[in-house]
Formats: C-alpha cells, sequence, structure tokens
C-alpha cells in the first residue's frame, strides 16, 4: 500500500507540473480568409535611382485573417505560408484569448539536406539503375549520416555512399518529417482554459517589397514653344520578391520618406532550403594515394536531372529576371492623407504575385498645363568674356518643362519620386522625347523638369573686363550673358545669375527671382537672334 500511495503522488505531481514541460498540442491555422498588403518603398532611395528588381530594398506591413480551433490547455499554433521575408520579432497575433506566451520562426524549410536530417537512424529505399539494360532494383537503408558532407546509407552490404558506385540512384523517404514545411512557418504558444474556434489576425513586417511611381506624359503638340499641354498617366509598379503570393489581398502603398531605425533585412533571417552535397572520395591505397580525374561540370540540363533525382522536392521559383509584369485594368488606386505621408489604396482586391510585379493607374490628368523653358548654366565673375569672338566657347542650354502642382495647372494631386517618360506627336506617332526624373511633389509646389540639352539654344556668360572680383565688395562687378536662339520662334530663357547668399544684384529693367538659393531672370529671346544682355553683381561681405 506505501508503494501504491508513492506512485499516486508522483503521478498527481507530474499532472501538476506547468505546461512548459508537458508537451503541447500543434494546431495549425488555416489559410488566410482576408489579406492586406501595405507597402513601404525603400527609404534610401532618391531622385534618380531606379527600383532594384534583384535587391529590393522596402518592406510592408502584412495582415491576415485565419481561423483556429483551439483544444483545452496550451497549445501551440502553425501559421504556414507567411512571407519568408518576415520580420518574426514584430509579428502581432490578435484575438486569441489567451494570448501569446511565446513566438517561434521555423529555421528549416522542406529540402533534400532537412529531409535527410530529419530521417538520421530511420529506413529511406534506395533504386538504383543499370544503365545498361535500364532494370532497377530497389532495397532499404538506414540513413547513418547527416547531410553535411557524404551520405551514407547502410544496406544489407553494409555502409554505402551514396551517388559514388557510379550508377544512377535515387532515394524514397516513407514521410516528411516532423516539423517540415515546404513553406515559412511562424509559430505561436498559447493558452485557453475551454477551447473553441476563433478568428485571428497576424499582423508582420516583411521584407523584400518595394515600390515606384511610373509616369507618361504626351505632349498635346509637338515641337519647343513656351506654352505646353499635356497628358499625364501615372502607375504605381509594386515588386514583390518573397517567394509567397497574397491573394486577393487589398493592396496599398505609402508614399513620403519615413524614419527606419532597424534593420529589417537583418532581422527578417529568411528560412534555409539547404542542397544536398554529395562528396565521394577517391578510390584507390590511402599509401600510395590515388589520382584524382577532374570530369568538366555537367551541363545544365544534367544539373537540373541529378537536383531532380537527389532532392525529391519541387524546384525553386523563377528568378525575377523572367517574372513578368502584371498591369490591372478598369481601376484606379485612391489618394488618402496618412500624417505628412500619402497613402495609394487599389479599391479592389488584388493577387500580389511571388517574384512579381504588378502595375496599378492612381493618376489621370488629360489637360496639364505647363511651360518650356531654357536653362542657361549659372554665371562664373571669375572668368572674363574672351576678346575675339572666334574663341568663344559657348554651352547647350538646358530644356525644363515648368508647372505648378495645383487644379489651375490640370494638377492638384501629389506626384511621388519616380520617373517619366515624356512623348510628343509626329507624324510617325507618338516619339520619344526623354526621360525625367521626379522627386517627391507635394500639392502646391512648382515642378520643374529637366528634359535634356538644347543645341538649338546656346549660352555663355562670365565677367566683362579683366579686373577679378573683389571679396570685400567695394565696386560691382560687370557681368554679361550671350544667348543664343537658332529656333524660329523665341523661346524662354532662365539666367541663373549666382547664388543668393553673400552677392547682390542689379539687372536693369527686370525682376530678380530666388529659387533654390540661386538668384535669376527669365528673358524672352527672340527667333534667330543672338543677343548679349548686362548686368552688374557685388560681394556684401565685409
Amino acid at each position: 500500500m506505501r508503494r501504491l500511495s508513492i506512485l499516486a503522488a508522483l503521478l498527481a505531481a507530474a499532472s501538476a507540473l506547468p505546461a512548459t514541460a508537458q508537451e503541447r498540442a500543434v494546431v495549425d491555422a488555416s489559410a488566410p480568409v482576408e489579406q492586406a498588403v501595405t507597402i513601404y518603398r525603400d527609404p534610401y532611395r532618391e531622385r534618380g535611382d531606379r527600383l532594384d528588381r534583384d535587391n529590393p530594398q522596402g518592406f510592408a506591413m502584412i495582415s491576415e485573417v485565419r481561423t483556429v480551433t483551439l483544444p483545452p490547455g496550451e497549445s501551440r499554433i502553425r501559421f504556414t505560408g507567411v512571407a519568408e521575408g518576415m520580420v518574426a520579432v514584430s509579428a502581432i497575433v490578435t484575438g486569441l484569448p489567451g494570448g501569446t506566451i511565446e513566438k517561434n520562426r521555423n529555421a528549416d524549410l522542406l529540402s533534400p539536406a532537412a529531409l535527410v536530417d530529419g530521417t538520421l537512424g530511420n529506413r529511406v529505399r534506395i533504386t538504383r539503375t543499370n544503365p545498361g539494360t535500364g532494370e532497377q532494383t530497389s532495397e532499404s537503408a538506414v540513413v547513418r549520416t547527416r547531410a553535411d558532407g557524404g551520405l551514407v546509407l547502410q544496406t544489407s552490404e553494409g555502409f554505402e555512399p551514396v551517388r559514388c558506385s557510379g550508377l544512377p540512384e535515387s532515394l524514397a523517404f516513407e514521410r516528411v518529417p516532423a516539423g517540415l514545411s515546404s513553406e515559412p512557418v511562424f509559430s505561436i504558444d498559447t493558452r485557453d482554459a475551454s477551447g473553441g474556434t476563433y478568428t485571428v489576425t497576424l499582423s508582420y513586417l516583411a521584407w523584400g517589397f518595394d515600390w515606384e511611381a511610373n509616369y507618361v506624359a504626351t505632349l498635346a503638340e509637338p515641337g519647343t514653344r513656351e506654352d505646353a499641354r499635356l497628358r499625364l498617366v501615372s502607375w504605381l509598379t509594386v515588386l514583390n520578391d518573397n517567394g509567397q503570393s497574397f491573394e486577393n489581398a487589398d493592396l496599398m502603398a505609402v508614399a513620403g520618406t519615413i524614419n527606419v531605425e532597424s534593420d529589417f533585412e537583418g532581422l527578417a533571417e529568411p528560412p534555409r532550403a539547404r542542397p544536398l552535397q554529395l562528396t565521394c572520395y577517391p578510390i584507390g591505397s590511402t599509401a600510395a594515394g590515388s589520382r584524382i580525374i577532374r570530369h568538366a561540370p555537367p551541363s545544365s540540363q544534367a544539373r537540373l536531372v541529378m537536383r531532380r533525382e537527389q532532392q525529391m522536392v519541387p524546384a525553386p521559383m523563377a528568378t525575377m529576371d523572367s517574372a513578368e509584369i502584371t498591369v490591372t485594368g478598369a481601376m484606379m488606386a485612391t489618394e488618402e492623407d496618412l500624417g505628412d505621408l500619402k497613402l495609394y489604396r487599389v479599391p479592389e482586391p488584388v493577387t500580389v504575385s511571388a517574384k512579381g510585379l504588378k502595375q496599378v493607374a492612381f493618376l489621370d490628368q488629360p489637360e496639364v498645363e505647363g511651360r518650356i523653358v531654357y536653362r542657361a548654366s549659372q554665371c562664373d565673375p571669375w572668368s572674363a568674356l574672351p576678346s575675339d569672338d572666334d574663341t568663344a566657347v559657348f554651352d547647350a542650354a538646358t530644356l525644363m518643362l515648368v508647372t505648378k502642382n495645383d487644379e489651375e495647372h490640370g494638377l492638384g494631386a501629389a506626384l511621388p519620386l519616380g520617373n517619366m517618360a515624356l512623348f510628343e506627336p509626329s507624324p510617325a506617332g507618338d516619339l520619344l522625347v526623354g526621360e525625367l526624373d521626379l522627386r517627391d511633389y507635394a500639392v502646391g509646389q512648382e515642378v520643374e523638369l529637366d528634359i535634356g540639352q538644347s543645341p538649338q539654344v546656346i549660352t555663355q556668360c562670365a565677367r566683362v573686363g579683366e579686373k577679378d572680383p573683389d571679396s570685400y565688395g567695394s565696386r560691382w562687378i560687370p557681368m554679361r550673358a550671350r544667348i543664343g536662339n537658332a529656333n524660329p520662334h523665341s523661346v524662354k530663357m532662365r539666367i541663373m545669375l549666382g547664388p543668393e547668399a553673400g552677392w547682390d544684384y542689379r539687372f536693369a529693367r527686370q525682376r530678380l527671382l530666388s529659387k533654390n538659393g540661386i538668384r535669376y531672370v527669365e528673358l524672352d529671346i527672340a527667333a534667330n537672334t543672338i543677343a548679349d544682355f548686362d548686368w552688374h553683381m557685388h560681394s556684401t561681405l565685409r
């Protein structure tokens, strides 16, 4: 009786152990029934930088709604199919009565190496093919080594390395080891006293996303006259470099530069799909050594066959080089305020494809009014105009498209950073004029885009006379700009006088303007003429 009492006490103590000492039930959450993907562009991408299709540096906030049925007590919930770029420390699960006890990210995917390691000490079936007769023979074998070098099996003939006999060989596994999945898995531990079915939301940040704006502008009329009317169409180009697709997701993109202090790329740590590396040692006398025959590497087709035989898992997804761009039609993203940022929301659920690009229209302005302006290089008071016109060196003027981002000029919507293709009509159809780089433009801002250099308008600007500028401003420096216009029509010319800080300017009968700390004037240059314009400047330093 005493022994029975002791045994009963031990059983009672074991049942009273905390749940961490007992094995938790493993529960798989359902596939997502609702998904939302909000993409933030690379915070370090600047004007002129293109979206990096091979290594995107943006990220996304992903929200998934799933259902899960929990038994009473503690259990482990597995969320299969999360993004491989998931930042696990950012994950939050809501909707569980017992909250979250612990979070885990599975480090290994189902792969040849993980399959071998999970079958260590267990049986597999090896099949060999006679290359002469095509006859196949199979037998049972036990895996005796891990997949970090050579793979050794124990068969009826003893211990044999795989793929070292010269015969085609393949392995068949009876089951997938516990804990392995072909898709990334995120799991949490939770507690529910009564058990039940719940709708939960998993939200997390994920690395490997990015987006940019692409603009197509078409001039209403050919030529470079001052008044310009154009149609402006804009697209959001969204990139998902992860191996997972998000079906029927609510897609949003955030424009603007946000402050990012965490290393999301380092925190992501994508799960590994480790390959199987087979090593065969030279056959011969270890005392005398053996001649190693170095064969040429197999062709890509041969390597593909070997990989399929050895790995027995689906081939990896195609690289971004073979990805297609999906263009959505009959819908347009709408703009919303998000604090100091802008949010573009796609009005209908779309699929954000794995390793893919998607384009969604967000702006179509048919009547944008602007101006074509020519800009001269900044004048240099330390260089003197040559006395001989034959030695004069002229610079080609920069052609600019200038407008204002307001409703009066046909715009009035935020213009996110991106690139623009500018076309003009011709008898042969629309022709590409140039590609322009845009920074972020808020509503109400002046928009100035450099189109390119114009050989039809040339400029020269320097000091008149031999005396160098006086750094202390005791005298005014005579300056001259010489402008040549070979167009059959007049043009608007912007002469950049010099920096606003530290200098003063006198330009007769002209209004002095300022932009980005530079003083300038705008003049009309008649067709087929060369004209000189004089003014003075002096230093305000004392």
